[in-house]
């Protein structure tokens, strides 16, 4: 899985760098983008206000960094996922479940890298990017099972998962807000129905 390269990451701080960078990700979930400071995670981690310039150069370098590394790590879970399941069915449901049960937090985060990525031209690069691959497990699943004749879609592949992936990224806001549970399993058990009428089978 490609990854993009940025101009802002710095390499100094080694080992402690990636801990405080955690740090930062968990101060950014409950502070938002806009309200994330050096002095805030400075008060989190424990690493004066200097070090953590040293580290990652701006407050938004440091900001960007955290959020392209905590989504990075959202696909990456995803790809190893898919890779549990020989049954494209089961494969998909797995990834639904994987997908709809994503923590509060991991959505705050999103929200706040898309709100940022709106906002900065790298940041929107990178976001594509991701978005890419974090379709690609849903792509590779659909299409194994319309080749092994297990699926009989009624539509485009692409289309297909761009309309179940909008569907799980519809939930950020009602989730971030407390307008619903990511436990409500009436809402996954209608995204699975949808998605076996689509694609032609009897789940």
């Amino acid at each position: 899985m490609s990854q993009l390269a940025s101009s802002r990451t710095r390499r100094a701080g080694g080992s402690r760098r990636a801990v405080v960078l955690g740090q930062v990700v968990e101060v950014l979930a409950d502070r938002g983008f806009a309200g994330t400071r050096f002095a805030d995670v400075s008060a989190a981690s424990g690493v004066a206000v200097s070090t953590l310039q040293g580290y990652f150069g701006s407050r938004e370098d440091m900001l960007v960094e955290a959020l392209r590394g905590a989504t990075s790590s959202e696909v990456s879970a995803l790809y190893d996922l898919a890779g549990g399941f020989d049954d494209p069915w089961q494969q998909l449901v797995a990834l639904v479940d994987r997908g709809l049960s994503t923590p509060v937090s991991t959505w705050r985060m999103l929200m706040e890298f898309w709100t940022a990525a709106a906002h900065d031209a790298e940041l929107r690069a990178h976001a594509a990017v991701l978005a890419r691959q974090y379709r690609e497990p849903f792509l590779e699943a659909v299409r194994r099972g319309v080749d092994a004749g297990s699926f009989s879609s009624r539509f485009e592949v692409a289309a297909v998962v761009d309309v179940l992936v909008a569907t799980m990224d519809g939930l950020v806001y009602p989730l971030v807000l407390n307008h619903r549970s990511s436990a409500d399993l009436e809402y996954r058990d209608v995204v699975l129905a949808q998605l076996a009428f689509t694609l032609g089978i009897d789940a």
